[in-house]
């Protein structure tokens, strides 16, 4: 049973966060039809297969694509700790005292300066692969970190990757749908794109 219970709670809280992610996905491919000819090249010969694990390891280029979406839309925008025990923060000197909650920004840590090489404002996966690929390991944390990060994390990932792979096998998404983008994103309990609007054509 507690067995049981572990696994709906992995597919629970993974529902909204993976819808999330899928629509910035959907919008940042449209608008970047150099992306998405990319995934296609890497898909090459298995277009029309149905991919095994191995295989989907192997997307290197779709892996980066999905860590940049990661980035630049994380799922969540804010996480919250509590304070364990009285601590100073070395940079700034704040005092913080046991019980104090801290409100982590996870949006603003992606978009942070200090800790991209590349404009953090800037939709390009390709930083994955050169200048931002040791990046600082906090810079980007969609889930979370620490010891109590996202323990669905690794679902979440495999499912991005073959839901993308399928879609991208099947789909070409352009970015001249009836709604016109009007920039910015909505927040409430995940953070998604506003007013996205796409074409898709069938390969």
């Amino acid at each position: 049973m507690e067995v049981l219970h572990e696994m709906i709670l992995f597919l629970l809280a993974s529902y909204e966060d993976l819808a999330a992610v899928l629509t910035w996905f959907i919008h940042l491919v449209s608008k970047n039809p150099r992306v998405q000819a990319k995934i296609k090249a890497e898909l090459g010969d298995n277009k029309h297969q149905h991919l095994s694990v191995e295989q989907l390891d192997s997307l290197e280029y779709l892996n980066c694509v999905l860590q940049e979406v990661l980035r630049f839309g994380p799922p969540v925008s804010f996480t919250v700790r509590n304070v364990t025990t009285d601590d100073r923060l070395p940079v700034c000197g704040a005092q913080l005292y046991k019980g104090d909650e801290v409100m982590i920004n996870i949006y603003n840590l992606t978009r942070d300066k200090r800790y991209w090489k590349i404009d953090p404002d800037l939709f390009y996966p390709e930083r994955f692969q050169g200048e931002d690929k040791d990046h600082h390991p906090y810079a980007s944390i969609p889930f979370g970190g620490g010891h109590r990060q996202c323990i669905g994390q690794d679902l979440a990932r495999l499912a991005l990757k073959a839901i993308t792979a399928r879609l991208m096998q099947h789909v070409t998404f352009g970015g001249d749908g009836p709604e016109v983008n009007a920039g910015g994103h909505s927040s409430r309990i995940t953070l998604t794109p506003k007013n996205v609007g796409v074409t898709i054509t069938f390969d």
